[in-house]
């Protein structure tokens, strides 16, 4: 219950944000919140609040499992690294645990420019995180 208490401000920003099959729950010391946005700056919103609450998401007690709907209106980037695959991760931020990659010149679905330095992409297998914005080339 602590959790929840600590995280209150999240959920509730959740809650008002409309975030559709919402669930709260704790489990061994670690809140879960899952659910789908309707858009990327609504998540976006939820990581800037977590952000707040634990800088740099350091105490590791919190998994945030908030996707985004799928929009008719979608836009690709194009992964411009040197050669290598680029990492997708659950947050903004180097210190969040990778959740897919993808590879140099694939074309993926980018959700939302979150910031100047992560913007939010899912890849054709449907996996959804954040990849370093340097890296991508927004396309047509």
């Amino acid at each position: 219950m602590a959790l929840q208490e600590k995280y209150k401000a999240l959920t509730d920003a959740a809650t008002s944000a409309g975030i559709s099959d919402l669930a709260v729950r704790e489990q061994d010391g670690i809140l879960y919140v899952d659910g789908t946005a309707a858009d990327g700056a609504t998540k976006d919103n939820l990581w800037d609040i977590y952000n707040q609450i634990d800088p740099n998401f350091a105490s590791g007690d919190l998994v945030l499992n908030v996707n985004v709907a799928v929009d008719v209106a979608v836009t690709h980037a194009k992964v411009i690294t040197q050669s290598s695959n680029l990492n997708i991760r659950k947050g903004p931020g180097t210190d969040q645990p990778i959740v897919g990659k993808a590879a140099h010149g694939e074309i993926i679905t980018l959700v939302n420019r979150s910031n100047d330095l992560w913007w939010l992409v899912r890849t054709t297998d449907g996996e959804e995180g954040y990849c370093y914005a340097q890296y991508l080339e927004a396309q047509a």
